[in-house]
């Protein structure tokens, strides 16, 4: 008997490939949570809400610190009464290979956009000022714990207190370390940076004892919740520089960071620098030594020349800084 071919399928009949779905909320709901929906994704991973004041975060890595360490820093931060919420994980499970952590949720939403993606107005909200204010304050309540000491800062190839009894020899070391890294490509952008440095690093040792409390390391503007009025209400995102150190250094980096890319960003490092020496009662040219350090021990993490916005940044901050420069 002759076969007859089967007639080619018409481009209405040709079957499509399911569309790529997302398998977590599934097995979230087979974990127990049905109507896990993805609320946010970054660098770290894919975050479910999943209701009843939980999260879950979908890691696409391990925390650098790794996840031993990390929730010990969170539970260190997290016994405390602060006025805002921070990160706390509460469960753990690993699923065909990828690393899961169930979280407290988190509330409020950013107090603003980055300063990489919009742009901040000249006059800076009094609502703003008072939110870093009292995160800070909330942040220097925290006694520095043994876990925060053996954080290491993204970038360095060793925990940042190892070797060190105090917080500014500490710094002065991983600036030497990092100036090694990739000296020649700042020093192409920052006249005299070997003098520059010298400069710096003999402000830091010269600095006297402060008080050690956790360090967040980037409080930039997503990395605050605010309520509707405008109060802190969480922070989030520690990791970055998260350490445990004077907390100075904290308000003289949250002064830098907190607008680095908008048109009036040198303006505002200006002020926020000024309010917070007023009003936590920290010496400017400490503030202004802990700036230098931070752009010295961040510059190459995303690039090496001035393709790169942060290191342009850096680099801007080293040629402005009154205790880098020849002028100090």
């Amino acid at each position: 008997m002759e076969t007859v071919p089967s007639p080619e399928p018409t481009p209405e009949a040709t079957p499509k490939p399911p569309p790529t779905s997302d398998p977590w909320p599934g097995h979230l709901a087979d974990r127990g949570h049905p109507g896990a929906r993805r609320i946010g994704a970054g660098v770290e991973g894919v975050v479910y809400a999943l209701g009843d004041g939980r999260v879950a975060k979908v890691w696409s890595g391990r925390p650098p610190a790794g996840l031993e360490l990390t929730r010990q820093v969170y539970a260190d931060i997290a016994r405390h009464r602060l006025p805002f919420a921070t990160p706390e994980i509460l469960d753990v499970e690993e699923h065909e290979g990828v690393l899961v952590t169930y979280e407290r949720e988190l509330p409020g939403a950013p107090a603003r956009g980055d300063s990489a993606h919009e742009d901040h107005e000249r006059e800076l909200s009094a609502h703003h000022m008072a939110a870093l204010l009292a995160v800070l304050r909330g942040l220097a309540s925290v006694p520095g714990t043994d876990a925060m000491r053996r954080l290491t800062v993204q970038g360095d190839d060793r925990p940042l207190w190892r070797g060190h009894d105090r917080f500014q020899d500490a710094l002065t070391a991983l600036v030497a370390r990092a100036v090694a890294r990739h000296g020649a490509a700042l020093a192409a952008h920052v006249p005299d940076l070997d003098e520059g440095v010298e400069r710096t690093v003999h402000a830091l040792r010269s600095l006297p004892n402060a008080p050690v409390t956790a360090i967040h390391g980037d409080l930039v503007p997503p990395n605050i919740h605010t309520d509707a009025a405008g109060r802190p209400v969480a922070v989030l995102d520690f990791g970055f520089y998260t350490t445990a150190g004077d907390p100075a250094f904290e308000a003289a980096v949250t002064a830098a960071v907190w607008d680095m890319y908008g048109p009036y960003a040198e303006e505002h490092t200006t002020e926020l620098t000024r309010l917070f020496a007023h009003e936590l009662g920290y010496p400017h040219a400490t503030l202004t030594a802990y700036q230098a350090a931070y752009a010295l021990t961040t510059y190459d993490l995303f690039g090496l020349d001035d393709g790169d916005g942060h290191f342009r940044w850096c680099a801007g901050q080293l040629r402005r800084n009154a205790v880098f420069g020849s002028h100090a």
